[in-house]
């Protein structure tokens, strides 16, 4: 069976929001367009704006599930429509004002955690959790082993990941370190497998915790590893249903 590229997602602001698209075009030490383009810092936090910072700074899914249960939609006028189910819409505007968007998150962030307190702009590597221009890569066939072992159906969203690939046989993409994915014109080195936190245990149409995923991963594999980052070393257009060549 040949190896497709099934899907490609981004994260306009980390932690909050997904959005599928059909194609992207990648470049050498770049994110995937707009994918961790923004990011919320909790209080306490450094407000750098431009620079990479760890994960720990800011609002993400470990820390407050509901997180996970926002869509995003990155729309023509450059503003991100951000959708929640127990919310009305959200229009963020990355030149405006972004108090509303602060008081929005606000309403269903844990009120033991910092409160959120301001949106950052991330490098052009993106404010990914890697120190690098990462593109997280995953495959499907490791998510039906884990939804096998799980005995439920888990919705892609929960791994945040950029570009999920079909074809791959069950935690193949853990032995391609190394190797260089070529991927319509774009080119893509995977560098080191991803570890994962308490963000996917939690259901992206709810925002609640209903799957023990880590537990799961341990207990069936011994590791809590579930896809590779990546890095582009190629520029060029990538688009769902493309081919992938594996080349070491």
């Amino acid at each position: 069976m040949s190896v497709t590229l099934d899907q490609i997602w981004r994260h306009p602001i980390k932690g909050i929001g997904a959005e599928r698209i059909s194609g992207a075009f990648m470049a050498p030490d770049c994110a995937l367009p707009l994918d961790r383009a923004y990011a919320v810092i909790e209080a306490g936090a450094d407000p750098l704006q431009g620079q990479w910072q760890p994960c720990r700074n800011f609002l993400r899914g470990a820390k407050a599930p509901q997180l996970m249960a926002i869509t995003a939609c990155c729309l023509d006028n450059g503003t991100i429509r951000l959708s929640h189910p127990d919310l009305p819409d959200h229009i963020f505007d990355p030149k405006g004002d972004h108090s509303n968007l602060i008081a929005w998150l606000g309403t269903i962030y844990p009120p033991e955690r910092p409160a959120p307190m301001a949106v950052v702009a991330a490098p052009k590597s993106g404010m990914t959790d890697a120190n690098f221009a990462s593109i997280s890569i995953l495959n499907l066939a490791s998510l039906r082993a884990l939804e096998a072992r799980a005995d439920m159906s888990l919705d892609p969203r929960r791994f945040r990941g950029n570009l999920w690939l079909e074809g791959l046989a069950p935690w193949e993409e853990l032995d391609l370190i190394g190797a260089t994915l070529v991927i319509g014109e774009a080119r893509l080195k995977i560098v080191e497998p991803i570890t994962r936190c308490r963000a996917t245990e939690a259901n992206p149409d709810t925002g609640v915790r209903d799957v023990p995923t880590l537990q799961i991963l341990q207990s069936g594999w011994d590791h809590s590893e579930f896809g590779v980052y990546a890095e582009t070393t190629q520029a060029g257009h990538i688009a769902q249903g493309d081919k992938v060549e594996i080349i070491w």
